[in-house]
């Protein structure tokens, strides 16, 4: 995610604070630099990230904390605040008739965007359309008829015409019916007149509301430059960070979002069409620092109980928290957490899971694609209740016949063990935490109504 590092560094400057009271200069200095380091390595330009750690350095050794509130959760505050200023607000987006352009370099992810937000919106209850105007890049028109099909959203596009901006005049036609209309542009391998002329030409045939830089995110510091060119040619309103499931940090998306005056407006997270969020600072900022982010782990798992028809009365996380967690369980909760996205994801919307535990598994050890899971399940159909009910005594010769049975090889049966081990430690995480403290936890993430919202953590 971006700024991920930040996290636990951060985390750990945080922690040597309990028990305080007041801060030192020797505490500000501590926690500024681990600021600064962080940012830096995830590309925040440095006059930003020097902006910051001022003001933070400032306001922690200036601002008393109130009545009642620790050092740790007054700086915790502090970063908090200045942490959200920097990212800014989410870019509006209102729920109706709207168009949107998206501008970007080729490979910069616009036309996946393009069908992820569309079903967002559709997902709202509006009616979405994506034109294709791409005729520079092969392939890219059959990618965003099936990404849109995939998306169940309508979409336009001409294989047969090489005039982008004729493409798009006739798609605002085909597609007048729609409430949200969101045009793809071409893209290059670098900033060439003919793409800035061709997208100021589409821009004035579909007139649009909203236009929206798409940038990798891992741009780094060459984000400066495409904003720079993209706001003088049609300005930009927004930005969409893609690919952020990968170890990118994406830091450079904030200097495009200050060289341009705008805001981040969607996340992309994964390769699935459903694998996009809007973005919210606060829950952004909530997940970075630890805290979780309830409101999109929420949504998250209603989307998982719709896409496999889920009944909401079988969705029990609590029940993964008691006694031992069997593969009986992990089974049941595999195909609902896999729709979710990459479970490390869902890990840092909880409060508490992030940045730590996360780092001391191995890169891969949670994410559980959908060809694995299908091979896990074939895997278990070979093995006996006692099995499944206490993997723990599945031994070598019982590997090997389980392996036999299934047709899958042994290798993949020791990793379903290994996988469930993994599933296991996270959730001994969980049974090792008092009432005390997941109330604790739970409360402040609810404090402002999903994210940290008005005080979240920090009391009245």
């Amino acid at each position: 995610m971006v700024l991920d590092d930040l996290g636990s560094s951060l985390r750990g400057s945080l922690d040597k604070l309990r028990g305080k009271s007041r801060l030192g200069e020797e505490d500000v200095e501590e926690i500024v630099k681990e600021i600064q380091r962080s940012l830096l390595q995830a590309d925040v330009a440095v006059d930003l990230v020097m902006d910051l750690s001022e003001d933070i350095r400032e306001r922690a050794l200036e601002e008393e904390p109130p009545s009642g509130t620790t050092a740790r959760d007054h700086v915790l505050r502090i970063v908090y605040e200045e942490l959200v200023g920097l990212v800014g607000e989410s870019t509006d987006l209102p729920l109706e008739e709207q168009t949107i352009v998206l501008a970007g370099l080729q490979g910069s992810g616009k036309t996946t965007s393009a069908a992820k937000m569309a079903r967002w919106f559709s997902k709202k209850g509006l009616r979405p359309g994506v034109i294709q105007t791409d005729t520079f890049r092969p392939g890219a028109y059959d990618q965003a008829k099936q990404m849109c099909e995939r998306a169940e959203v309508d979409f336009y596009g001409d294989p047969d015409n090489d005039d982008p901006v004729d493409i798009a005049r006739t798609g605002k036609e085909e597609l007048s019916h729609v409430d949200v209309l969101i045009v793809d542009t071409a893209g290059r391998h670098a900033l060439e007149d003919e793409l800035i002329s061709e997208l100021e030409q589409i821009e004035s045939v579909v007139d649009p509301d909203r236009n929206l830089l798409v940038l990798d995110a891992a741009i780094g510091q060459g984000a400066k430059e495409q904003a720079d060119s993209f706001e003088s040619a049609v300005g930009i309103d927004g930005v969409v960070i893609t690919k952020l499931d990968g170890t990118a940090k994406g830091g450079g998306a904030l200097a495009a979002v200050d060289r341009t005056d705008s805001s981040i407006a969607f996340l992309g997270t994964g390769e699935e069409v459903q694998d996009v969020e809007r973005f919210e600072p606060d829950g952004f900022i909530s997940r970075l620092l630890g805290m979780g982010d309830l409101k999109q782990l929420t949504e998250r798992v209603e989307r998982a109980m719709e896409e496999t028809g889920t009944e909401e009365d079988d969705w029990d996380p609590e029940q993964m928290l008691e006694g031992e967690f069997t593969l009986h369980d992990m089974r049941k909760q595999m195909e609902a957490m896999n729709n979710m996205g990459p479970l490390s994801q869902v890990m840092d919307m909880i409060p508490g899971m992030g940045g730590g535990l996360m780092d001391q598994l191995p890169d891969d050890a949670m994410d559980v694609t959908q060809e694995r899971l299908r091979d896990f399940e074939v895997v278990m159909d070979s093995m006996t209740d006692d099995e499944m009910a206490n993997p723990r005594s599945v031994s070598k010769s019982r590997v090997e016949r389980i392996a036999r049975g299934s047709g899958k090889s042994e290798e993949t049966v020791r990793e379903l063990l290994e996988q469930h081990k993994t599933m296991a430690q996270v959730m001994k995480q969980f049974q090792g935490m008092g009432d005390g403290d997941m109330q604790r936890m739970m409360q402040q993430m609810q404090g402002g109504g999903g994210g940290m919202g008005g005080m979240g953590p920090f009391g009245d």
